[in-house]
């Protein structure tokens, strides 16, 4: 289920910078970009939380290293990008 969310996120996160750069309205993109990148997350943890109720250690340990990096990262990256429009708006008004 996290690898929907995380596709849907970037989709809606690319849509919305394409719709910025070509000046149309394009702030239901920018949420649901974001929601998506949350409801990621919330997956993610989701499945982890499963495997330590059903004991399983070893998923645990080589899945979740790796994970919370990339998971780190992506979620930054999500923030900054659907951000962007935001900040350079606010340049543009100066």
């Amino acid at each position: 289920m996290w690898l929907a969310f995380g596709l849907a996120a970037i989709v809606f996160t690319g849509i919305h910078l394409v719709l910025f750069f070509s000046n149309k309205p394009c702030k239901l993109f920018m949420a649901l970009g974001l929601a998506f990148t949350a409801l990621t997350l919330c997956a993610e943890y989701a499945q982890i939380a499963s495997w330590a109720a059903t004991q399983d250690w070893s998923a645990i340990e080589d899945v979740a290293p790796t994970m919370s990096r990339a998971l780190w990262v992506l979620t930054g990256a999500s923030v900054v990008m659907n951000l962007t429009p935001v900040i350079v708006d606010a340049f543009r008004k100066k």
